[in-house]
């Protein structure tokens, strides 16, 4: 350049030469960079060398996954192709338009891999410092379809990035696009675009509407989370979140996008859920108990695996059955009328049946897992569990007369009132009266202690009410809390799972050994057996009882609103609750009549097995009912001072507390405060002393006492049933 145009360039634009001057770490980075740089070059280089597939386009994956019960029964497959194949043609341009704005904006510019997309979702991952951005391709997704699994690993990404690179030689694009489309997991058993049609709109992939394919198209991405059986609020979000990218990428108008957002979801109603499923609730938490082993449902529906559960088959015929015929010969036909089961064996955990409902396709909710329903008298054995670690013994007297404590005035069913009677009768013939007395005589922490000893996690209020089965709980833990009745004091965690099979047949996953946990005494285990014994042979649960060794206690809220009947054997615990959805009255119900009856069926079969086995306990006399001394809690009036003596120690220790922990009144969420204490040893105990019967001329009449209770509102009116 002459000087000439130097001279006329102003000085203030001139390009001044950078000066390098460059630190140690500074040329590291730049090193580093070249090396990254030659690195993809060269593997992109490589790639581009690969040989193609041959006869990919004939490709037809066959069954996939096994669910397997314990006997060897196939519960549940997953596999492809679960409707016809469909050509590219039949598949509406807006459902392809949706999925490629979702799942890879650039796939008909891309060799198979986009190196610059998996950079840029690295740096997003690691800026977000969690997983914000996948990179995967759609000729990727499909080569870990048909070649891989999802394990996740640097190596099978290589494979996946060597593979998408061969079969984009080997196919067109559009034959790429159409190979995915018709074998892509969309879940609830859903493989490919007409599946997911099927399975969740009963329609052709045709005739699908703008907000419809918009659903579809967002699942791929994660199709138990976004499934809209499983989460009908994540699957709106998901969907607004595809339109919303079919919006900005132009493939539908502001005006279509608004409209579609609006759009209420409309499934269908039947679904004809899992190409094979005999057992769909318990499936269900198989496959939530594999998510917590570290598979996800993408990976076990395209893994190749055989999985082995523990389910009993002959045993979950006989739930399904009972359940339907017992509610039907009861009136129960409608939608909302509900059951649920479940069965496991206490000593070594196997669950071996399990029915979150009546019918699967016409609801997948968990009434096992997920319902909280209040349990009514089936709560009382915790109760009378803690006053047996308290010194009481099941052959002790106590009062079956009104009783108030407090503002609290319980009654026992039918206003039916007995005297004195023996501790193990007043639980057999379920005496609301003298669970009330028993809570009040051990005091409310210790029977919240010996609920969450036992395993519920639900809240329970620091009030006497809970006696009667006032807090609600899941069937579950409840049924869980039982089994440590029957198991020596132990409580045993249940599982579903008991092995996984790679598609060789190599092992890769075997249930450890149960690791039981002490939760009360023996004495207390072997003496709560005796009496709730009796409940089936001589109380309120005899429409249970199967001709063998068995215990169980019947429950039932205000109004029949929830019936429930919990009961085991020597092996097998089993809990059964019947109730309406909406939470409305159910006739005439109680857990002495259908729910025992579906106990009943249930364990008919469940406890074959086994033989006519007799619980492994010390023999334990249960004294014939007479008249005899009462325990200290015998009169209404003792009762009503001690309650006031307790509410002013409460006071008292409440005021000087300081907000400590350990300080608790009628408003204190005990469940969050409670500390585990190891349950009261009988050897530790003093006996408590017993009160004097009253003389009839210094305590109110039978009469009056009724009179008085009958003025207050129970709260809650358990059932004894």
């Amino acid at each position: 350049m002459s000087d000439r145009y130097q001279f006329e360039v102003p000085e203030r634009i001139r390009k001044v030469k950078p000066k390098h001057n460059y630190t140690g770490f500074g040329y590291f980075l730049v090193f580093c960079a070249a090396v990254v740089l030659a690195a993809f070059s060269a593997f992109k280089l490589y790639l581009i060398s690969l040989p193609p597939i041959h006869n990919l386009e004939d490709f037809k994956p066959n069954i996939i996954t096994k669910i397997y019960s314990s006997d060897g029964e196939i519960i549940k497959t997953f596999t492809a192709y679960t409707f016809k194949k469909v050509e590219l043609e039949e598949i509406p341009d807006t459902l392809i338009q949706a999925i490629i704005a979702t799942e890879d904006k650039n796939f008909y510019h891309h060799a198979g891999y986009d190196l610059i997309g998996l950079a840029r979702s690295i740096v997003a991952n690691i800026m977000a410092g969690r997983v914000v951005q996948g990179a995967s391709t759609i000729t990727q997704q499909l080569s870990r379809i048909l070649f891989l699994n999802n394990e996740k690993t640097f190596n099978r990404k290589i494979k996946e990035f060597v593979i998408a690179a061969r079969i984009e030689k080997s196919i067109s694009k559009d034959q790429i696009l159409e190979m995915y489309l018709n074998n892509v997991y969309l879940g609830s058993g859903a493989y490919g675009v007409e599946g997911a049609a099927q399975i969740y709109f009963n329609k052709s992939v045709k005739q699908l509407t703008l907000p419809e394919i918009a659903l579809i198209a967002g699942l791929p991405q994660a199709p138990s989370v976004y499934s809209p059986f499983n989460n009908l609020k994540k699957a709106e979000r998901r969907r607004n979140q595809v339109l919303k990218r079919m919006y900005k990428m132009r493939f539908i108008t502001k005006d279509e996008y608004l409209s579609a957002k609006k759009e209420n979801i409309k499934l269908n109603h039947t679904p004809n859920v899992y190409t094979y499923n005999k057992a769909p609730y318990f499936c269900d938490y198989v496959m939530r108990e594999l998510d917590k082993l570290g598979f996800d449902e993408e990976d076990i529906s395209q893994g190749g695996y055989k999985i082995t559960t523990t389910l009993d088959y002959n045993t979950q015929l006989a739930t399904n059955d009972a359940i339907v015929n017992d509610m039907n010969a009861w009136g129960l036909k409608g939608d909302k009328q509900q059951a649920a089961v479940f069965a496991y064996n206490h000593v070594n955990g196997k669950i071996i049946a399990y029915a979150g409902g009546k019918d699967y396709s016409k609801s997948q909710y968990d009434r096992i897992t997920q319902a909280i329903r209040p349990p009514g008298s089936a709560f009382k054995p915790f109760v009378y569990a803690a006053a047996l670690e308290k010194g009481i013994t099941p052959n002790d007297m106590v009062e079956d007369m009104p009783v108030k404590i407090g503002n609290w005035a319980p009654r026992n069913y039918g206003n039916k009132y007995r005297g004195n009677i023996p501790v193990y009768t007043a639980l057999m013939v379920s005496s609301n009266v003298c669970a009330a007395r028993m809570i009040e005589y051990t005091g409310i922490r210790p029977v919240i202690q010996m609920a969450r000893m036992l395993g519920l996690t639900t809240p329970i209020e620091y009030d006497y009410t809970i006696a009667l089965g006032s807090n609600g709980v899941k069937l579950f833990e409840f049924t869980r809390a039982y089994g440590a009745f029957a198991n020596g004091g132990f409580k045993v965690e249940p599982y579903a799972v008991e092995k996984i099979e790679d598609s060789k047949g190599k092992v890769i996953y075997e249930a450890p050994s149960v690791k039981p946990v002490k939760v009360m005494n023996l004495s207390t285990a072997s003496e709560m057996t005796a009496i709730l014994k009796t409940v089936i042979t001589n109380g309120t649960g005899m429409a249970a009882n199967i001709g063998k060794p068995a215990a169980g206690k019947t429950g039932t809220t205000d109004d029949s609103k929830d019936g429930y009947f919990m009961g085991y054997t020597p092996n097998i615990v089993a809990g059964v609750w019947v109730g309406n959805d909406d939470n409305t009255k159910v006739g005439n119900l109680t857990g002495g009549t259908v729910p025992a009856t579906i106990w009943k069926d249930v364990m008919k079969v469940a406890t074959q097995p086994y033989g006519n086995a007799d619980f492994q306990y010390a023999s334990y006399d249960l004294t014939p009912f007479k008249a005899g001394k009462a325990v200290k809690i015998i009169t209404p009036d003792a009762v009503q001072k001690a309650f006031d003596k307790k509410e002013k120690e409460l006071k008292n220790k409440s005021d000087n507390a300081n907000s400590s922990e350990n300080s608790y009144t009628d408003e204190t969420p005990v469940e969050t405060s409670i500390p585990k204490i190891i349950p009261i040893k009988k050897k530790d105990v003093k006996k408590p002393e017993t009160a004097p019967t009253p003389q009839p001329e210094s305590s109110p009449s039978s009469t009056q006492i009724i009179e008085e209770a009958n003025k207050l509102a129970p709260i809650p009116m358990a059932s004894p049933f």
